[in-house]
């Protein structure tokens, strides 16, 4: 569900690695693109997942044993769905392909159906279907086509509607459909297709009653989604941009092209585990580049992050809030050994972040906890407790309660990462030069037992979140234990923060 604050108002390896240790930048990058499709303006072009420009062409002619079907019969794709048996590859001829005028048309896979586009192959909902592709058939496979024109209400999706198991989609355009592109069920691959400006999100990782496990994002272009800016609809909802991921267990998002989306880039929001985030672009998005909320377990790796919260950023710097947005949002997200993953922590390490409005914020909001009213997570708990009722007084004052009731912002490792801010190029003179690892004050409800700074004190100096090993450029500041303490970088790798040992730190590039 949506962030809160408290009461206070593919790019490849080697490119970062030379990134990360050359002596010199780039004066500045351009302006940030003006069409979801654009090639970004730096070195990592060359690298970039520019699927959307570029997509790869389907077969010329049916395979053998393939169905085709008929772009000049409306129905036609549905209909021999329909009467052909499970394991069915369908050959969608070049054209424009409909369904029945009724809102609810759609095709039903079976299980292990393909379904293949040759070139100019476009699946059209005309405004007048809500859906694509739905049911629960698992292991289906669409390959070269375009998927487009649909009206999905909010929070669903066009493709794999029913989040149905197993699919996987390849070298396919979801463009330009209200909701969400694309749902996601578990151990769904998506690999080099083009979503973008999609009304709400290019794809929504939820599933009904479940868990998502063994997710793969690999090469994609994400661009320009929640066009229909449900941010302004619905304030705080909490329900915009490029990807949202919800109770996802095991997920790989590497080498995806994620830029000029509406709101957040990536954002992985209650209970998700075991992501691993690497080797991506992340930029121009008008909220962070990436917010983990809730969540457990990650590793962020080589991504380059640039330019993105300029929009967010800006506009909570007008209205005088002294919250420290973040172009990488930890919020009550951390390592958890107690949770089964392929890590103990959240470890940030060899990325570079540069001239984003702020860099990286670590936030627990000491009145968020199971059962409180202000968990805006609709009734859900920690993966540690199963029972959400149990964390009531008196129990919730006591441990193991006391410590299992919060989603905590520990065992985070910042190291190795590379920070450039050239204000002049953000446009900005204040509160875009901020890391931060900060609380509220504890106020509510009346029985929470985290009242005062306990938690503040705790995130800042008690929860093993620690910066180390990195390269700052330019004016950076830091914000520790709540909005109002802002110090510089001597204060910050000096008592009592330690914070930054082995860090570097000037005013400009040297080259």
């Amino acid at each position: 569900m949506a962030f809160t604050r408290g009461h206070w108002a593919p790019v490849a390896v080697p490119l970062v690695l030379a990134l990360l240790t050359a002596t010199g930048c780039e004066s500045g990058p351009d302006a940030r693109a003006a069409e979801p499709s654009a090639a970004p303006s730096t070195s990592a072009a060359r690298s970039v997942a520019q699927v959307c420009a570029r997509p790869a062409a389907g077969p010329e002619k049916a395979p053998a044993g393939a169905v085709t079907v008929d772009p000049g019969v409306v129905g036609d794709l549905a209909a021999k769905t329909s009467k052909s048996p499970p394991g069915t590859t369908f050959w969608l001829r070049p054209g424009r392909h409909r369904l029945e005028a009724d809102r609810y048309a759609q095709v039903i896979p079976k299980k292990g159906d393909t379904y293949l586009g040759a070139p100019g192959a476009v699946l059209d909902g005309r405004k007048k279907n809500q859906y694509a592709f739905g049911g629960t058939a698992r292991g289906v496979v669409l390959r070269y086509l375009t998927v487009q024109g649909f009206v999905a209400p909010q929070n669903e999706g066009v493709v794999n509607h029913d989040s149905a198991d197993g699919w996987v989609i390849e070298h396919t355009t979801i463009q330009n459909n209200s909701g969400a592109g694309l749902m996601a069920g578990a151990r769904q691959q998506v690999r080099a297709s083009c979503l973008r400006g999609n009304g709400q999100y290019g794809m929504n990782a939820y599933k009904a009653g479940g868990r998502i496990g063994g997710l793969v994002l690999d090469g994609n272009e994400i661009a320009g989604n929640n066009k229909d800016d449900w941010e302004r609809r619905r304030p705080g909802c909490g329900c915009t941009g490029g990807v949202k991921f919800w109770a996802v267990d095991g997920a790989d998002v590497r080498g995806n092209w994620v830029h000029d989306n509406r709101g957040a880039g990536l954002w992985a929001d209650t209970d998700n585990n075991d992501f691993r985030i690497e080797d991506n672009v992340l930029e121009s998005n008008d909220g962070a580049a990436l917010i983990y909320e809730t969540s457990y377990n990650a590793v962020i790796r080589g991504n380059t992050i640039r330019r993105n919260n300029w929009v967010e950023g800006r506009k909570a710097a007008a209205r005088g809030d002294n919250f420290p947005f973040a172009t990488v949002y930890l919020s009550e997200s951390g390592g958890e050994p107690r949770v089964p993953a392929r890590t103990d922590k959240i470890e940030i390490y060899r990325n570079v972040l540069e001239n984003n409005w702020s860099g990286i914020t670590l936030w627990e909001n000491a009145d968020r906890f199971c059962n409180s009213p202000a968990n805006t997570s609709s009734g859900d708990c920690t993966l540690l407790v199963k029972n959400t009722k149990r964390c009531a007084q008196p129990a919730i004052a006591r441990q193991p309660l006391y410590s299992d009731c919060r989603w905590k912002t520990q065992r985070v490792d910042i190291h190795g990462n590379r920070f450039v801010l050239d204000k002049s190029v953000v446009d900005c003179t204040v509160k875009c030069d901020r890391m931060a690892v900060l609380a509220n004050y504890g106020t509510y409800p009346d029985w929470s037992p985290y009242k005062g700074d306990r938690v503040a004190q705790a995130i800042t100096g008690r929860q093993h979140n620690r910066w180390h090993d990195n390269v700052y450029v330019g004016p950076w500041t830091f914000v520790v234990h709540d909005p109002s303490r802002v110090v510089d970088s001597g204060q910050w790798q000096g008592g009592p923060y330690r914070q930054d040992a082995g860090s570097t730190f000037r005013a400009r590039d040297g080259g």
